[in-house]
């Protein structure tokens, strides 16, 4: 056992591996330019160019991967010339980059050619100076600093050659000077938990994400505890009673259910209790980030709509391997020997008949958690699949890459958890 869990943990970091390297080679190639979606097709090229490098997009595809894996701060310390540190923005509540000069938190800003220090003071608030680093020199005689810049930026400003840079604010983009001439843009990487800015919203995806995870796991976790036991049920008392009309009802409606679109079971239901009984809110709106407990009732409509998607297609399954098992040999001597059917049936054949289940009801974690994409569009529920779904018509790599490895982490997850069922239930099988 100990020699299958260490083989399953090294293919485990394998397989987020090559995802992670091939959704990135994807998000190359058929995201686009970014900054075209940022700034708008009527940008010019050299407006263009300025966001690019301010982003660090104009870096090497090889370099861009690994700082968002393994992070860019070590890299940058290198260059700044002082630890990188992070210190929580007592508005936002977002951590920001600052060097640790003595002790204490420094950035840099350049203004009019002139270098100035900005230190966060122990109340908060950030004290402006004058610097008194001194400018080092390249080989071509030029005066360099690198410093971390107020956007959370190791950057390289050359004295007397500020470069114009493009600003995005709400009103448009607005010229600077004084601007530097390299960006590193910074972050610990998604191995520590990191897994950069969002480019659509400008905020941390750490910030974005896990809010978004949380509401989808809700919603996940509700619709299995729901249709998973009553999916088997449903499954066993079919199997039981094989060719009757219980039977044939159970199949019937579980065909038509599974054959039922998750759009077109949702917007039923929609129309039905949301608009027509008013039973139901209709969508999922969230007026506060823990509407889902201070309004349950939010749940009910995609829960349904995953339950009916899904009750039919594990329930079939389930019956298929209980009619199997009640078919086989020991099983009818046991019935023939007088032993009560109900212990048959409860302690003999439902033990071997959910084998098969349990691949299909592990196999569909992962769809109720990273699968959702539908039903969350259509209710507006805030989770991980609109999360997806926004920054995949967006082209947001960093998004798309810290929610795909999340469900990388759970396609694997319930695989081993699959495996250790198969165990409980058949002690024949043993893990070499």
């Amino acid at each position: 056992m100990a020699r299958f869990l260490v083989r399953s943990l090294i293919s485990t970091f394998v397989t987020m591996f090559l995802v992670s390297v091939l959704l990135w080679v994807l998000l190359e190639v058929a995201t686009g330019d970014v900054a075209v979606k940022l700034l708008g097709v009527f940008s010019t090229p050299e407006q263009r160019a300025s966001y690019r490098a301010q982003l660090g997009l104009d870096a090497p595809s090889w370099q861009r991967y690994l700082d968002w894996l393994v992070g860019s701060d070590w890299r940058a310390e290198s260059q700044v010339g002082f630890p990188l540190v992070t210190a929580t923005n007592q508005i936002t509540g977002e951590r920001v980059w600052w060097a640790d000069v003595d002790g204490t938190p420094t950035q840099w800003r350049l203004e009019e050619g002139e270098l100035l220090t900005l230190q966060l003071q122990p109340d908060g608030t950030v004290a402006t100076t004058a610097a008194e680093v001194g400018w080092s020199r390249d080989e071509a005689g030029a005066e360099f600093f690198w410093g971390v810049n107020e956007d959370g930026s190791a950057v390289k400003w050359v004295r007397g050659q500020g470069a114009e840079v493009w600003v995005l604010t709400k009103g448009g983009l607005r010229k600077e000077g004084d601007g530097p001439q390299q960006y590193i843009p910074l972050r610990k990487g998604l191995l520590r938990g990191d897994g950069g800015k969002s480019l659509q919203t400008g905020r941390a995806v750490s910030v974005t994400l896990f809010p978004r995870l949380r509401n989808s796991v809700i919603l996940a976790a509700v619709a299995f505890a729901v249709v998973m036991p009553l999916a088997l049920l449903l499954g066993i008392v079919a199997g039981v009673n094989e060719g009757r009309a219980i039977d044939r009802t159970i199949s019937i409606v579980g065909l038509t259910l599974t054959a039922t679109p998750e759009f077109v079971t949702g917007i039923f239901l929609i129309l039905i209790f949301g608009i027509w009984l008013k039973w139901v809110p209709a969508v999922a709106i969230f007026t506060s980030p823990n509407a889902i407990f201070e309004n349950p009732s939010l749940l009910i409509l995609p829960v349904l709509t995953l339950t009916a998607v899904e009750l039919g297609y594990v329930a079939r399954m389930t019956r298929a391997s209980m009619v199997e098992v009640m078919d086989t040999p020991y099983i009818r001597t046991a019935i023939i020997k007088g032993m009560p059917r109900g212990r048959v049936i409860f302690r003999h054949a439902v033990r071997n008949a959910l084998l098969a289940p349990i691949t299909i009801i592990m196999l569909h974690v992962n769809w109720l958690i990273g699968g959702l994409v539908v039903v969350e569009v259509i209710f507006g529920y805030p989770g991980l699949g609109q999360y997806i779904y926004d920054a995949a018509i967006f082209g947001d790599p960093n998004a798309i890459e810290a929610a795909a490895m999340i469900l990388v982490i759970v396609a694997v997850g319930t695989r081993l958890v699959g495996d250790f069922a198969y165990t409980l239930l058949n002690p024949r099988i043993r893990y070499a």
